[in-house]
């Protein structure tokens, strides 16, 4: 399951001047990196999440019988990220570590990866907006082999149609109420600390938005729109979904219970992403995957889309040899397969979502419900974010001023900010 938190606001203190080196289109480092790699020899260390490192092992295995090294796949259950900028630091970390793509921001403000070698034919043949999300001051910091996105998960038998707008949802939910086929409108999890990510499809068709854009297109730390007017207009509309009002939105909907709400069949309803639908499998749901609707007349509701991506560690021992294991073999259509297979999502590579996607329809429904999302922000400005926007969520959901809260919320995210 997604959780979003806080960020990493602590290990931002830690920060580092960032690599020099840059990125290129030319694959003329690749040969370079395999002979360095066959000459060095060694241990190539890999940090992953616990389903990825099972599903890695054999490919590591593979490459290392290759360049003639050892490969170690070491889980790292909790703190992925903090613990990988620590132990950077210490000089005792990994060689290559796979994580999200908002990490980027921190991890090289922190020093701790490289810029990864990518040719562009290499490029090509990954989805663009995964490209844009591991690009970072106009270089590439990561292979993408992973893409995610929220969307409207829904309970057939309870909601035959999708709904159009989050009016219609919402009445229908109501209805589903009234008749005593459910006992929650929707289940979309706020908790008491709020949840920035899942919010955020409401927040933007209610004309939200956290950072304009730069000339380049990247985000720009220095245009904060939480707390501007079109924050103000867009919680005045979520307040009245909230409980004081229609009731769709409540703390008491958390990351812990919301997919367990909507598989126990008490709302029909779920905004989630595809880490739910093994829960809806097994709980035997007949459901269908859609876009999350937006407010009737306001604009399309605008997911964050996340990638996750394979890093090269700045201060690894083995930097040759991580450049051709993320350049090289990461990219090749077997591995995101099997990292597919670990855990569905679907691949950033277009070979690989091409051998899928014929035996899982709930992909191109979930990259349909993305098509129109925004890159979650990977600038580290965006650890400011979490915490304060989250709380003003929960407050507003609970009844608080829409206006003075927010406001407060973007006072506080400036004052860290700067």
């Amino acid at each position: 399951m997604r959780i979003r938190t806080a960020g990493v606001v602590a290990v931002l203190g830690l920060a580092l001047a960032a690599s020099g080196c840059g990125g290129s289109d030319d694959d003329s480092s690749a040969p370079a990196a395999k002979e360095s790699a066959g000459a060095t020899g060694g241990k190539l260390v890999i940090w992953a999440d616990d389903k990825r490192t099972a599903a890695l092992k054999p490919f590591a295995e593979s490459f290392g019988q290759e360049n003639g090294v050892t490969v170690e796949v070491q889980a790292v259950s909790k703190d992925l990220q903090t613990n990988f900028v620590t132990a950077s630091q210490q000089g005792s970390g990994p060689d290559v570590v796979v994580g999200a793509h908002d990490w980027i921001g921190n991890l090289v403000q922190n020093g701790a990866i490289d810029p990864v070698q990518l040719a562009a034919d290499q490029k090509s043949g990954f989805n663009e907006t995964a490209v844009k999300a591991v690009t970072f001051n106009g270089q590439l910091y990561g292979v993408p082999y992973a893409m995610e996105n929220l969307a409207l998960i829904r309970n057939t038998e309870l909601a035959p149609e999708a709904p159009k707008t989050i009016e219609d949802l919402v009445a229908a939910g109501k209805k589903l109420k009234a008749d005593k086929k459910a006992s929650e409108i929707l289940c979309l999890q706020s908790g008491q600390n709020g949840d920035a990510y899942h919010i955020y499809p409401l927040y933007t068709s209610a004309g939200g938005y956290l950072f304009g854009t730069a000339a380049n297109g990247d985000y720009d730390p220095k245009d904060l729109g939480v707390g501007k007017p079109e924050s103000i207009a867009a919680f005045q509309k979520i307040a009245k979904l909230g409980e004081k009002g229609e009731g769709a939105l409540k703390r008491s909907i958390t990351a812990e219970n919301s997919i367990a709400t909507f598989t126990g069949k008490k709302c029909a309803f779920l905004v989630s992403g595809p880490w739910a639908i093994a829960d809806a499998k097994k709980a035997n749901i007949s459901y269908d995957i859609s876009p999350v609707p937006g407010f009737a007349g306001g604009k399309e509701a605008q997911p964050f889309v996340g990638v996750q991506a394979f890093y090269v560690a700045a201060k690894g021992k083995n930097k040759a040899l991580a450049q051709e294991f993320v350049a090289n073999y990461t990219t090749k259509p077997e591995l995101a397969v099997a990292l597919y297979n670990a855990e569905p999502r679907p691949p950033a590579l277009t070979a690989a979502l091409d051998q899928v996607k014929g035996s899982d329809p709930d992909l191109a429904k979930f990259t349909e419900a993305g098509r129109n999302g925004q890159v979650l922000p990977a600038i580290p400005a965006m650890a400011a974010i979490w915490d304060p926007f989250g709380k003003a969520e929960a407050a507003i959901i609970g009844g608080a001023d829409p206006a003075k809260t927010i406001t407060a919320a973007g006072k506080t995210i400036s004052g860290q900010i700067k």
